[in-house]
């Protein structure tokens, strides 16, 4: 535990039984499964795990470059009240930075208004001018968001940054359920948890929402990978096959007259939908860096004309910059016309001398990301920094303060996992998955819960020692009920993966 009080989900803000009401169910599956059956069923879960090679890369370390995330066997769980009104935020959210993404590539209303500053996107890295103009399908760019969440008590949810390039993880989320529905079936039979296995089946349909016109009624949909090194390759191949589509590579797909072809032994098939898993520098090298080998040449211009569907669409990260989370609340007013749902996490734009000199007699207190940095690299934590780490920090901060954000330390959530001692509260951070295609919004009940295993650590990232656990979304604020939505087959019963809501953004 971190030296605040932190909001434990199951056990309140005491965090000593009894357990929040609504979570009785699950405080006695506690109490009544000793621990050495804890343990064994978590042993088990990272056994399956290990042989079916749901690895990811650790870059720049010399030895366990493949490593499994560490699962943890009490699950998260969220009460039906408290997941309506996430869902209500995020399906918000998404449509504004769907809303952002085609005025900045088109109109420019944002700018020419002065909600942002234009030098901010438009002098920005992630902001691509080779595809200024296109308008992707269905006028859709971010058709699989990662929307990252904190929770600071019963009510206070906090986003702390948007994934809107290629946010991963669901492959956990599916395959931590597979291993909870497996090694304890008596929590379903307990809890009404929502099912969340249809999720390729959804991402699938999204996917066949936006091809482009002409396509017809069978869109040919395939994954597109860097390839086997990659830390997510798993995860690549796990949704290809779920969805029964081809995972490809840059060397499989060809471009002729503006239409992308794949290959295959009976010949070249046309592909109208590419899900790709590929960074922007390296998705085409007659556009983007000429020396990549990972992409394929020419597939902008198909883009350009409207052949083919890129999901998520080139140019995204501008929506995943620190700098721009920043303005979200201004984002989401300008196109919504409604104060966000869902707020921020207080933030200080260090490209702002003010906030800067703020940031920077307080760097012991605060936490400071690069604005476009990513699973927990480029991070100073204050209070659990050493002093020469601060120094360090305080010297980038000054050479290029634009480059950095900083935030209060916050309070995170604990919810109790499996320790060395035993259960113990450790820190939680939750990525929820929201789908965009043409037929409306769609946010998946659950999502991927990391938990950061070091005591007192609020660093949850895998690359930096994180683990995962199940996210149960309950029916009902009940503690429980004789009818599940996923038995523990795992075969769904009573209700869709998903809840839907309507309508492109504002």
């Amino acid at each position: 535990m971190g030296k605040r009080n932190a909001f434990d989900e199951i056990m309140g803000f005491s965090g000593a039984a009894p357990p929040r009401p609504a979570l009785a169910a699950l405080g006695e599956w506690l109490a009544d499964t000793p621990e050495h059956e804890l343990r064994r069923r978590q042993e088990a879960a990272e056994t399956t795990f290990r042989q079916l090679g749901i690895t990811f890369a650790v870059y720049g370390e010399s030895e366990a470059s493949e490593r499994i995330i560490p699962f943890d066997i009490v699950p998260r769980v969220f009460l039906k009240s408290e997941w309506d009104r996430l869902s209500e935020g995020l399906v918000q959210r998404v449509e504004a930075i769907n809303a952002f993404l085609d005025d900045i590539y088109g109109a420019r209303r944002i700018l020419d208004e002065g909600v942002l500053p234009a030098d901010l996107v438009l002098g920005n890295d992630q902001f691509r001018p080779e595809i200024a103009g296109i308008r992707p399908p269905h006028g859709i760019a971010a058709h699989i968001c990662g929307i990252d969440l904190v929770r600071t008590g019963p009510d206070e949810f906090f986003v702390l940054e948007d994934n809107a390039r290629t946010p991963s993880g669901v492959s956990y989320m599916l395959e931590n359920r597979e291993a909870m529905l497996r090694l304890c079936p008596e929590l379903f039979r307990e809890l009404r948890v929502a099912a969340v296995d249809s999720y390729p089946d959804l991402l699938l349909e999204t996917m066949k929402s936006v091809a482009p016109h002409g396509a017809g009624p069978t869109p040919r949909c395939v994954v597109l990978t860097p390839g086997h090194y990659n830390s997510a390759y798993y995860e690549h191949s796990f949704l290809a096959d779920s969805m029964g589509v081809e995972l490809v590579e840059g060397a499989d797909l060809i471009v002729d007259d503006d239409v992308v072809w794949m290959r295959t032994i009976e010949g070249l098939v046309k592909v109208d939908v590419i899900y790709r898993r590929i960074d922007d520098d390296y998705l085409d090298p007659l556009v983007f860096r000429i020396d990549s080998a990972l992409g394929v040449p020419g597939l902008i211009a198909a883009y350009a004309a409207g052949n083919v569907a890129i999901i998520n669409a080139p140019g995204n990260g501008i929506a995943d910059d620190k700098a721009i989370y920043s303005y979200m609340p201004e984002i989401v007013k300008f196109y919504n016309g409604a104060e966000a749902k869902l707020p921020n996490v207080e933030t200080f734009r260090c490209r702002e001398p003010s906030a800067l000199t703020y940031v920077l007699e307080n760097l012991p207190e605060l936490v400071v990301k690069l604005v476009d940095g990513s699973g927990g690299y480029g991070m100073l934590v204050g209070p659990t920094a050493s002093k020469a780490e601060i120094e360090t920090f305080r010297a980038a901060l000054i050479a290029e303060p634009q480059r950095y954000i900083a935030q209060p330390t916050l309070a995170l959530s604990t919810v109790p996992t499996m320790a060395d001692q035993g259960l113990a509260p450790r820190h939680v951070d939750f990525r929820p998955f929201v789908l965009s295609g043409s037929d409306g919004v769609r946010v998946v009940p659950g999502g991927l819960t990391r938990v950061a295993l070091k005591e007192g650590s609020l660093v949850v990232n895998s690359s930096q020692g994180g683990g995962t656990k199940d996210s149960f979304v309950l029916m009902d604020d009940g503690a429980s009920g004789s009818a599940q939505s996923q038995s523990a087959d795992g075969q769904t019963q009573t209700m869709g993966s998903m809840s839907q809501n309507q309508g492109g953004a504002a």
